[in-house]
């Protein structure tokens, strides 16, 4: 029951959550490669970094941008592991008799 509703739930929010998390992701791996591999200058790399921490947002909204970012990430991680089962008390039990591994030689 409560699978089917974070499901529910996650379905709702993905949508949402996923540009900012993906461009947030992609600005952020691009500044630092793009500084370390191809040896751009800060100033050249500064609109990647503008982007990554939605500086275009202007000082009044980017932080709730930054906090709603990141709580959608810990919203997401939460009812991902709990769809995927981690910490179900009803996973399935190993069958533990040793004659089961055997395996009986084929006639001839």
């Amino acid at each position: 029951m409560i699978k089917q509703k974070f499901r529910q739930l996650h379905r709702i929010v993905a949508p949402i959550v996923f540009l900012p998390l993906f461009v947030t992701v992609i600005t952020g791996v691009a500044f630092r490669l793009s500084r370390n591999w191809f040896g751009l200058s800060k100033e050249q790399a500064h609109i990647l970094l503008v982007i990554h921490e939605a500086g275009y947002l202007g000082d009044e909204i980017k932080p709730f941008y930054v906090l709603l970012n990141g709580i959608g990430l810990i919203w997401m991680l939460i009812t991902g592991i709990v769809m995927s089962g981690v910490f179900s008390k009803n996973k399935p039990k190993q069958n533990t008799d040793s004659k089961a591994n055997i395996t009986e030689p084929e006639p001839e």
